[in-house]
C-alpha cells in the first residue's frame, strides 16, 4: 500500500519516468545488492533524462527545421569546399554561447540549407533555441503581423532566441518596408544572440538587393561583425545525389527469372 501511494504521488507530480523507474526495480531482484543512494540516484538519473529528452523534442518541434539533419550525417566526400575542422570547431556552438554569427555562402544545390538545419539541431541538442525560418516567408510573416497586431510579440519571440537561422537570404531585391522589418530583427540580435545566415550571394552583393545604403550598411554591418563563414562551391549537391541514385543496381530487374515448375 504504501509502494502505491508513493507511485500515485510521483504520477500526480508529473515524476512519469521515476515511477516507471521505481516500479521496475520492486519488479526485479537485480537491483536487491544496491545501496540505498544507489537506487535513489538511478531513480533520479531516469527521470532527469526523460525530462531533458522532452526539453529537446521540444525545442526541435519550435525550431521547425526544414530537413532532419544532423552534423553526425555532413557528406565531407563530395568536393565542395567544406573543410571539416571548420564545421567540427563550430560544432561545440561556443560562437552561440558567445553571440556571433554564421555565414554559408554557396551556389544552390551545395548544401547550405542542409548546414543550416544541421547547425540548428546541434543548437537544440546542446541545449539552446533556436529558429528556422526562409527569408521570404519570415518577411511574409512579420508583413501579417503588422495587420493583426502581432508584429511586437514577433519581434520579441525572434529576440529571444538564442540562435536564428535565415535561410535563402535576399533572393529578391528588398522593398522598403521588408529592409525595415529584417533591421529591427538584426537589431534586437546584435550582441545578444546567433544569427545563421545561408545565401547564395557573397557579402558584397547585399547591399545591391537591401536597396537603401544606409539600412543596408546597418544591417551587413550587424551580420558580418565577429562572424564565422563557411563558402561552399563545385557541382549541385542533388545532382550528385541523382547519379548515385542513377547508378544503383535495379532490384527488379536483376532478379533471377524462378524457374517454372515441371508439369
Amino acid at each position: 500500500m504504501l509502494t502505491q501511494a508513493t507511485l500515485e504521488k510521483m504520477h500526480a507530480m508529473k515524476m512519469h519516468a521515476m515511477a516507471e523507474a521505481l516500479e521496475h526495480q520492486i519488479a526485479s531482484h537485480e537491483y536487491d545488492p544496491l545501496a540505498f543512494e544507489e537506487r535513489i540516484g538511478m531513480l533520479v538519473d531516469s527521470e532527469y533524462s526523460a525530462r531533458e529528452q522532452r526539453k529537446l523534442a521540444r525545442r526541435l518541434r519550435i525550431a521547425k527545421l526544414r530537413y532532419p539533419a544532423s552534423v553526425e550525417d555532413i557528406d565531407f566526400t563530395t568536393p565542395r569546399g567544406l573543410d571539416r575542422q571548420v564545421v567540427l570547431s563550430l560544432v561545440s556552438c561556443a560562437w552561440i554561447a558567445e553571440k556571433q554569427n554564421l555565414l554559408i555562402v554557396g551556389p544552390t544545390g551545395t548544401g547550405k540549407s542542409y548546414l543550416a538545419c544541421a547547425f540548428s539541431e546541434r543548437a537544440c541538442r546542446s541545449g539552446y533555441t533556436a529558429a528556422y525560418f526562409r527569408t521570404p516567408r519570415l518577411l511574409q510573416d512579420l508583413a501579417v503581423s503588422r495587420g493583426d497586431g502581432s508584429y511586437g510579440r514577433l519581434l520579441a519571440r525572434l529576440a529571444k532566441t538564442d540562435l536564428l537561422a535565415l535561410d535563402d537570404w535576399l533572393l529578391a531585391p528588398l522593398k522598403d518596408s521588408e529592409r525595415r522589418d529584417l533591421l529591427e530583427v538584426i537589431e534586437d540580435r546584435y550582441e545578444q544572440a546567433a544569427t545563421l545566415i545561408a545565401t547564395q550571394l557573397p557579402v558584397t552583393a547585399w547591399h545591391g538587393l537591401i536597396g537603401d545604403a544606409t539600412l543596408a550598411d546597418a544591417i551587413c554591418d550587424r551580420l558580418v561583425h565577429r562572424a564565422h563563414k563557411i563558402t561552399l562551391d563545385g557541382p549541385s549537391m542533388r545532382e550528385v545525389q541523382a547519379k548515385t541514385r542513377a547508378k544503383k543496381p535495379d532490384r527488379a530487374r536483376e532478379k533471377p527469372a524462378e524457374k517454372k515448375p515441371k508439369a
